[in-house]
């Protein structure tokens, strides 16, 4: 099965290369979307040979959402067979794909989401823990009816089929629960497994975590 890695990045200059270093061992082909950096992120990427490599670059900036949707269109055309999400700013651990990716491989699922919360592994934030966590969680209950430990974890991994049912139409942030949302919509076998993240300046500040929401409740009100 040829195993493709998309991952969004925008300015992401001090983090974009090592990052690709990294994911490259575990993966047949990956793919970096550059969206609209006004830093050296894209000339970074480039440095990088690897007939394993492509980079993508947005003219502007449209959101870490519109990214991964530029991606996975790219990776269905290259014959991608599983698709994954990785963030560029180094906070996933890139060996941990192969985890990720195990129950698709296995027949167990059709999308695999990456948990923060399934062990204790990683040093979250009390704020992002005790706050940001538990507010997403109950809106994803209350509006679209998902339970999930982590509601807005961006490592996670689908069968390639399963990206003509979740387009993602939610260009910024909320492209977590949006994605979450159409998985749930369309019965789709569902599995998280248990993920570490490195926190340091990384993750979703709490205004960022009201932008979600925002985000969230108008597309929903609109549908």
């Amino acid at each position: 099965m040829k195993v493709f890695c998309v991952i969004p990045a925008y300015h992401e200059e001090k983090n974009i290369a090592k990052v690709i270093q990294r994911v490259l061992d575990y993966v047949d082909f990956l793919v970096v979307i550059d969206d609209g950096s006004k830093d050296q992120t894209y000339t970074e990427a480039i440095k990088i040979k690897s007939e394993k490599l492509k980079v993508l670059k947005h003219p502007i900036n449209l959101g870490q959402g519109a990214s991964l949707q530029t991606g996975n269109e790219y990776a269905i055309k290259q014959g991608a067979d599983i698709i994954i999400h990785f963030d560029a700013d180094g906070q996933f651990l890139a060996e941990e794909i192969k985890k990720v990716i195990n129950p698709i491989i296995e027949e167990n699922a059709d999308i695999v989401f990456g948990s923060r919360f399934l062990e204790i592994k990683s040093d979250i934030p009390k704020f992002k823990k005790n706050i940001i966590m538990p507010m997403a969680k109950i809106f994803n209950y209350v509006f679209f009816g998902i339970k999930t430990s982590d509601p807005q974890s961006g490592f996670r991994a689908m069968k390639a089929e399963v990206t003509q049912k979740i387009k993602i139409e939610n260009n910024r942030m909320a492209h977590c629960t949006e994605i979450l949302a159409k998985a749930h919509k369309h019965k789709l076998k569902i599995k998280e497994v248990p993920i570490t993240v490195l926190y340091e300046e990384f993750g979703q500040k709490f205004s960022g975590g009201f932008k979600i929401i925002k985000d969230l409740f108008f597309k929903k009100i609109s549908e």
